[in-house]
């Protein structure tokens, strides 16, 4: 069981998007990056293309760290760290502060 998953309440512990929040909505646990939404945005060229015929410049999410973000508590709204616990047979994900389930 992965402690983070794509639909998560997240805040961005580090960086230059320090505060900030969003869902998760990529992860890659080999490169051990998540894709924010939101969060560290970048500019990046178009060419023209029949989808876009003028071209321009598109502002995308770049992936960041996982280490750099917290889940969002359901309760206290404040980041926290995930641990996985045994409840009644079952696996469930849990903040180690308040002790709240998540889905």
């Amino acid at each position: 069981m992965q402690k983070l998953k794509v639909n998560d309440e997240v805040l961005v512990r580090s960086g230059r998007d320090k505060g900030k929040r969003g869902l998760i909505l990529k992860l890659d646990y080999k490169k051990g990056r998540v894709l924010v939404k939101g969060v560290n945005l970048r500019k990046k060229a178009m060419r023209p293309s029949q989808a876009n015929p003028n071209g321009g410049f598109v502002e995308a999410e770049r992936s960041i760290a996982m280490s750099a973000v917290g889940i969002v508590s359901p309760k206290s709204h404040k980041a926290g760290r995930v641990k996985i616990a045994d409840q009644g047979g079952k696996k469930v994900r849990m903040l180690v502060k308040c002790g709240s389930a998540l889905k």
